[in-house]
């Protein structure tokens, strides 16, 4: 974050070396205070947030495409935005059979089908109730499904391939219930080229709403593997792969609430965006993978540089259970991108980026693990994310940002956590590496109020803790521990004891503060050394005028917690620290 900075100069025995510009972070650590160890010390992909800030867990966790393993068990209540949207409020007994592999024209139960080539259309008008019944498989055909009734597409072992168009167009406006039979593989395919600038291989006009526990693989090769122009909903049991090589994989206009099932998405495209909707988007459960490898690219509609996501909200983004993976490997990649809020209420989330910023037209889209135009607030769950190419932020609010609980773990190139509005930390553990620039960045004012934070910021003009130096920071609760260049901010009221120091920490190591009978506060370190920073350390019980221990480890040094911070920290005036 850019601030006006005050040049000083550092207390000799404080001082640590400028930020780095180098493009890896992890080759950088030795020059920034930083050395970086990522022995794995017993840290497990658990999801439930229990792994400490030293098991390695951040810089080993790995996301891949797994389409095998079970979908977890942890998940929130099933959301539907209507309750006609759950298949168990719904009755379809009418079957109609309809074979791909030789399909046959008919007139039954008041639905009419046609053929034509491979090509099969089935228009059930104003009949309720009707249950397609799909079964076979064409290298040139499709299936068209016209009415005004909401209908049910049973898909029972069914193989699609249409060259110039969607392979499964459901144009009725009405709800469309996919039902994926059990124990069944299922996969739909368009080609590059288009009689109808189709929209999906998968495509449906109406409300799309997924069931069942079979497969369904979906390559979109001339737009979006899957599109609804209305809300998609996905269910437990549901197995799906959407790949696109040519824009979005799962696409909707009006909402996409993810209530379980395993879903894998891949997108190569410039900018694509993995599950992307112009409303909100909901996670309740299931376990989610996005894979983005596209780089960044100029929108001269737009007229601004754009970036891929794995998760694009052009509202809110809500997760309340479940479990996401997601990587973006192209410049200008995000992992979650929110217009509006992010909220995180529940479940677990991993995030990836290794693009760098992209650069196009006097424009940048910088990658970023987690970004929303609106605030980011987190209530409960884990979130580990770790960026590595040039000015990847870890989470970012371009309004308010509030930890109330729950894990968070980032490592980043650029700021960890970056707030422009206020930043309150209330609950919860957070631990956070900048390992080019500051841990905690506020352009307002930073509230920490409750819970453990352990910032590391990379040195010099970045810091642990960095506030904007026209506003404050206040103290109220809380263990806190941070380490990194000097402090760009001013203090505000304090309700408990704050020290700092200078000292080295070594990577997982445990540092300690005690009163000589007792220990107050521990924080485990991340798998980062840091040489030669300033330290700040504060604990609810710290009294100002006492005393402390505090033991980093490789070293013990005495503290005395104050309600204030000595204008001599680093040669800052008034009541300025000078880094932390």
């Amino acid at each position: 974050m850019k601030k006006m900075m005050i040049l000083t100069m550092l207390v000799a025995s404080m001082a640590v070396m400028s930020a780095c510009t180098a493009d890896d972070p992890f080759d950088s650590f030795s020059n920034n205070g930083f050395n970086q160890n990522g022995t794995n010390t017993g840290g497990t992909m658990g999801g439930n947030g229990n792994s400490t800030a030293g098991s390695g867990e951040l810089l080993s966790f790995s996301v891949v495409l797994d389409r095998e393993t079970s979908e977890p068990t942890d998940k929130a209540d099933a959301y539907y935005p209507e309750e006609e949207d759950n298949i168990s409020n719904n009755t379809f007994d009418t079957a109609i059979s309809i074979d791909l592999s030789n399909p046959v024209a008919k007139t039954e139960n008041g639905v009419t089908v046609t053929v034509n080539g491979g090509h099969v259309t089935a228009d059930h008008g104003s009949v309720k109730g009707i249950c397609y019944n799909v079964t076979g498989s064409t290298s040139n055909g499709s299936l068209t499904i016209l009415g005004e009734k909401k209908y049910a597409v049973k898909l029972n072992g069914v193989s699609i391939t249409n060259p110039d168009s969607a392979a499964l167009n459901l144009l009725s406006k009405k709800r469309a219930f996919v039902m994926l039979s059990d124990g069944t593989s299922n996969t739909l395919k368009d080609g590059t080229t288009s009689v109808n600038d189709h929209k999906g291989a998968l495509y449906c006009k109406g409300k799309l709403l997924f069931s069942g526990t079979g497969s369904l693989e979906v390559y979109g090769s001339y737009n979006n593997a899957i599109h609804s122009a209305d809300y998609i909903v996905f269910s437990t049991g549901n197995n799906i792969y959407a790949k696109s090589t040519a824009n979005h994989g799962i696409k909707a206009n009006d909402g996409i609430f993810i209530n379980g099932g395993i879903l894998n998405v891949e997108v190569s495209a410039a900018a694509a965006k993995g599950i992307n909707c112009e409303s909100n988007i909901m996670v309740n459960g299931g376990r989610t993978t996005v894979i983005t490898t596209g780089n960044g690219t100029y929108d001269t509609t737009d007229k601004e540089a754009k970036g891929a996501a794995c998760f694009k909200a052009d509202s809110t983004f809500t997760i309340n259970g479940g479990e996401l993976r997601l990587k973006s490997t192209g410049s200008g990649g995000k992992g979650i991108n929110a217009d509006g809020d992010a909220d995180f209420n529940g479940g677990t989330v991993y995030v990836i980026t290794e693009g760098r910023q992209y650069s196009s037209n006097n424009d940048t889209s910088s990658p970023k693990g987690i970004k929303a135009d609106g605030d980011v607030n987190i209530k409960g769950g884990a979130i580990w994310v770790r960026t590595s190419g040039t000015n990847g932020e870890g989470i970012e609010s371009k309004s308010k940002l509030n930890i109330s609980d729950g894990t968070v773990m980032v490592s980043a190139y650029d700021d960890a956590i970056n707030s422009a509005g206020d930043l309150t930390i209330s609950g919860g553990n957070v631990t956070v590496i900048g390992t080019n620039n500051d841990g905690l960045d506020s352009n307002g004012n930073m509230y920490l109020k409750g819970g453990t934070v352990i910032a590391m910021g990379a040195g010099g003009a970045e810091a642990g803790i960095d506030i904007n130096e026209q506003k404050k920071l206040y103290i109220s609760g809380g263990n806190i521990f941070g380490i990194g260049g000097r402090f760009d901010g001013s203090l505000g009221s304090t309700t408990q004891g704050i020290a700092t120091t200078s000292g080295s920490v070594s990577a997982n190591a445990t540092v300690t503060v005690s009163d000589g009978n007792s220990t107050l506060a521990s924080f485990v370190m991340p798998p980062y050394s840091y040489n030669s920073g300033t330290i700040l350390v504060s604990t609810p019980d710290m009294k100002s005028g006492s005393s402390y221990t505090l033991n980093l480890g490789s070293q013990s040094v005495t503290i005395t917690a104050s309600n204030s911070v000595s204008g001599g920290m680093g040669g800052m005036g008034g009541n300025r620290p000078g880094g932390w």
